[in-house]
């Protein structure tokens, strides 16, 4: 039996969360769950992943094809009356790999050069860097340069990012911690595998608690 693909969906219009109640705005990604309810990629779990647009086949193959989980980005076009495939969100490492293996086959470190670029316009050094400063403080005993990690992550400008909401914007101690289990979650369990395979994400949650606790209990102190 063929899973079908995550879907996030770019909206033509106003848009909360059902989930966390953030207002999205205009142009929001969500993804609509199984009872049909709008969640933020924070909420559904994806706002660790990296956006490929479409455009580059042969990229994008090998992209999802490394990918443990990945979602298809659509929008819906007006003049086609139609979803439009934009790209997809992968995983970071995953999109690595890929361009490593097409830099062999073709000469593609323009591409590579732009998403840097593109990568370092969506970032807001200084806000980051003071989300990394409240990482460190709440976290003392994270391994060295995870707080920077995290707050890259989290503070990606396009919608849907823990760190983006008026809360983290503030350095609000709930939204940081929100921002750092995040990423536990993601890099640190199995989470990612158990999504893929199409459990219940608050199933899944709940089976990779103990192990984000008591990763977060060592990281406040030894």
């Amino acid at each position: 039996m063929i899973k079908e693909e995550l879907k996030v969906f770019i909206t033509n219009k106003e848009s909360v969360c059902d989930e966390c109640k953030e207002n999205l705005g205009h142009g929001a990604w969500i993804l609509l769950n199984r009872e049909k309810r709008a969640l933020c990629l924070s909420c559904a779990e994806l706002d660790h992943l990296e956006f490929l647009p479409s455009g580059d086949a042969a990229l994008t193959r090998r992209a999802k094809k490394y990918s443990t989980l990945y979602a298809v980005v659509l929008k819906w076009s007006r003049t086609r009356k139609q979803y439009e495939r934009q790209g997809l969100l992968v995983q970071e490492k995953a999109l690595e790999k890929a361009e490593a293996e097409c830099l062999k086959d073709a000469d593609l470190r323009e591409h590579r050069k732009a998403r840097e670029a593109e990568k370092r316009q969506e970032l807001d050094q200084k806000y980051i860097h003071l989300f990394a400063g409240r990482i460190r403080e709440l976290y003392p005993h994270c391994p060295s340069g995870t707080e920077n990690l995290v707050a890259a992550h989290a503070c990606k400008k396009y919608s849907g990012r823990v760190g983006r909401s008026a809360a983290a914007k503030s350095l609000n101690e709930s939204a940081v911690t929100l921002a750092v289990k995040a990423y536990i979650r993601h890099t640190l369990t199995d989470y990612d595998s158990l999504l893929l395979k199409g459990y219940e994400r608050r199933d899944d949650r709940e089976s990779v608690r103990a192990e984000v606790n008591r990763i977060m209990e060592k990281w406040v102190s030894i």
